[in-house]
């Protein structure tokens, strides 16, 4: 790979802090809603996690798998929170209670993910993840995540109807962004999702009325356990473990994911720095009230789309980002992004990930009798997920954020499938029966 320019550089630093911005911003402000915490203590977790989320990317780069992939709170693990945190009051579990026993959980299920990455878990983890495996999580990912992108795109994340000049700001965004994939040079295309943000937010601003919510500036950004003082609750625990280690998918698909994109192998003692980074992560995140982390697969989209594979970049937002979190007024500001600008631009970003799922399926070839090793848990897992969550309600809470997840459910099925079934076999009795017939 050719080295980029200082200016390049910097400015490829500045588009990965938006990018990490878009991703990280949302995720607090839900939280706090979701485990009822005041306006103080969720400022508080704002600035927590870009500061952490700056450090965590900054060592999975120099000490992890030394890849550009973001490692920031997990899109799993915070669908698996607010599933859980919204069955609370059915289940007769008070928020406070419930918070202190996840986040022991969560610390737990931590410190089980460094030790089984300290033994080597990846070299287990590798092989079961097929080709078909990491296509079912790109597919299913890139699923969920543009659902909750189109929401936000067409202003349903704030009402419950369309807005029509959000969603017309959105779409020429998206038609933007993709024009300069396609269509601009080469320098274009590198910055496609800095000049779509920048863009998107000057015409907000000059065209809508001011629409951000307010945002108390943090007091105290150090605090211990905000979400509940800690309880030893097994059920939550038991919990907390699967979800750590079905979590770990995502280190999986993300490493194997950016190795044929830039011709790289991956060691497996970057496997093993990389878990158990990440199970030290979990351990500071539920110590202080952050969702747990993990390397974003969504990565591969932004890389995909900037054309920029170099680790410099990202450390750069990685430093600006921990910069915002030191400084409330910073912070502040970057919370008056739109969030239907950020999920426009984003948007064709993640695009990129179905390209990715159709890569590794290249070579395949599939009959009607081997179609089900893909099509039953990507079909699975969207059905899951177009599924209101109520109808879950009368699961038991332990294991419904387990099975009312689409992702984890598709992940899980496609896993067994791939590892308890012999696909060469069938397909061999398939061949032999066709020859038969045309004989």
């Amino acid at each position: 790979m050719i080295r980029p320019s200082s200016s390049t550089t910097f400015f490829a630093g500045v588009q990965w802090l938006f990018f990490m911005f878009a991703n990280t911003v949302v995720i607090p402000l839900t939280i706090g809603d979701a485990f009822d915490l005041s306006s103080v203590e969720v400022a508080s977790a704002m600035q927590r996690s870009f500061i952490y989320t700056g450090i965590a990317c900054i060592l999975q780069a120099f000490i992890g798998h030394k890849y550009p992939l973001m490692e920031g709170q997990s899109g799993l693990w915070w669908g698996a929170l607010l599933s859980i945190s919204a069955s609370a009051s059915s289940a007769g579990v008070s928020l406070n209670e419930l918070g202190g026993g996840l986040a022991v959980g969560i610390i737990i299920s931590g410190f089980l993910v460094m030790v089984l990455g300290a033994l080597g878990m990846g070299n287990v983890l590798i092989r079961l993840f097929t080709p078909v495996v990491m296509s079912t999580v790109l597919f299913l990912l890139a699923v969920q995540l543009i659902g909750i992108f189109t929401k936000g795109m067409l202003g349903l994340n704030t009402g419950d109807h369309i807005d029509l000049p959000i969603a017309g700001l959105s779409l020429f965004l998206v038609v933007l962004v993709i024009w300069m994939n396609v269509k601009g040079p080469g320098i274009i295309r590198n910055f496609s999702i800095l000049i779509g943000i920048v863009t998107g937010w000057v015409i907000y601003a000059v065209f809508f009325p001011e629409q951000s919510n307010e945002i108390a500036t943090a007091t105290k950004i150090i605090n211990f356990f905000p979400w509940g003082e800690p309880s030893f609750n097994i059920g939550l625990i038991i919990f907390a473990v699967i979800t750590g280690l079905v979590n770990t998918t995502n280190t999986i698909a993300s490493i194997k994911g950016f190795e044929p994109i830039t011709n790289t192998k991956t060691s497996h003692r970057q496997y093993r720095r990389s878990f158990v980074l990440t199970g030290m992560n979990s351990v500071v995140s539920g110590t202080f009230g952050m969702v747990p982390y993990a390397p974003y697969v969504s990565s591969l989209g932004f890389l995909q789309s900037t054309l920029i594979f170099h680790t410099l970049p990202m450390v750069i937002g990685a430093i600006l980002f921990m910069t915002l979190g030191f400084v409330p007024i910073l912070s502040y500001f970057f919370t008056t992004l739109p969030v239907s600008v950020g999920n426009a631009v984003l948007f064709v970003a993640y695009l990129q990930l179905f390209s990715g799922g159709l890569s590794n399926l290249e070579g395949i070839k599939f009959t009607p009798k081997t179609i089900y090793r893909i099509a039953a848990p990507v079909l699975l897992g969207i059905a899951i997920m177009t599924m209101p969550a109520e109808m879950f309600d009368s699961i038991p809470i332990l294991v419904r954020p387990l099975l009312s997840s689409g992702l984890l459910m598709g992940i899980i099925l496609a896993i067994l499938m791939e590892n308890l079934i012999n696909w060469s076999k069938l397909e061999e009795v398939e061949t032999e029966q066709k020859s038969h017939r045309v004989g």
